[in-house]
């Protein structure tokens, strides 16, 4: 499930995410009994919980003890709801990042929250990236990186896809990670069951299964395996996740060497 942003009406979203007159918060007459804010969060524990798929007014609603109806007032739309839950889940992110040991432990530093954020919050990765949200907590996400590598010397064009790359990577990992953790329920198979059954069957299938592939036989003959409470899958993505940001910030460091 894919779901795109900034669907909703554009000023009243951007208004909402600027917190630019936005309604039910400053108004006179009596405090009202909800807000955006409660509003929004409600929205991210039904996501969290259900996933994407299962947000709704309603459910929303629910969670807050109203109707559906009753957001409203606050929030126009799912539209608009759905921009208010991606920025503000983007909230939980550090502002910054110690430098004291140079940008490469920064990035690192950085890769391993955002990974473990969009792990607390795997709907988030079903926010497709081709449209920005464009709300505070997005670009103070972006600011922080950029923060870091700024410090490489690169010029901001290819700073930027430097940036871009980075995200998508880390992006991919938390979505393999994500994809593992519901397959279980999803298939009613476990990881466990499910290599079990077609490695056996692979080896029944395709004999002299090395010989033909030789260089897939080699690259997988040095695994440890993972660990006891550790799923073979998610165990692989941590092993490949830290390979592969170092080789990324190798990379940077040529280019940064390189001029």
């Amino acid at each position: 499930m894919v779901v795109y942003a900034g669907q909703g009406d554009a000023r009243r979203s951007m208004a909402l995410l600027w917190r630019s007159g936005e309604p039910g918060e400053v108004r006179p007459g009596p405090k009202p009994g909800l807000s955006v804010d409660a509003i929004v969060e409600a929205a991210i524990a039904v996501a969290d919980a259900e996933g994407m798929a299962a947000l709704s007014m309603r459910k929303v609603g629910l969670r807050l003890g109203r109707t559906g109806m009753a957001l409203y007032t606050y929030v126009p739309s799912k539209g608009e709801l759905v921009d208010l839950m991606y920025d503000r889940a983007l909230a939980e992110l550090p502002s910054a990042y110690d430098l004291s040991r140079g940008w490469r432990a920064a990035v690192a530093a950085w890769a391993e929250d955002t990974l473990a954020f969009y792990l607390r919050h795997p709907w988030v990765l079903q926010v497709s990236q081709a449209r920005p949200v464009l709300g505070p907590n997005e670009f103070a996400m972006l600011e922080s990186v950029v923060a870091v590598l700024r410090g490489t010397g690169l010029r901001p064009r290819r700073l930027r896809g430097v940036v871009a790359l980075l995200f998508d990577f880390v992006r991919g990992a938390a979505k393999t990670v994500s994809e593992s953790r519901l397959a279980p329920s999803e298939t009613g198979v476990s990881d466990e069951e499910w290599w079990q059954a077609r490695s056996s069957l692979l080896e029944e299938v395709a004999p002299g299964f090395a010989a033909r592939f030789p260089m897939v036989a080699w690259i997988e003959s040095e695994d440890d395996g993972p660990g006891d409470d550790e799923p073979y899958l998610e165990h692989r993505v941590s092993e490949t996740f830290a390979a592969g940001l170092g080789v990324l910030l190798d990379g940077i460091e040529t280019a940064v060497k390189a001029g």
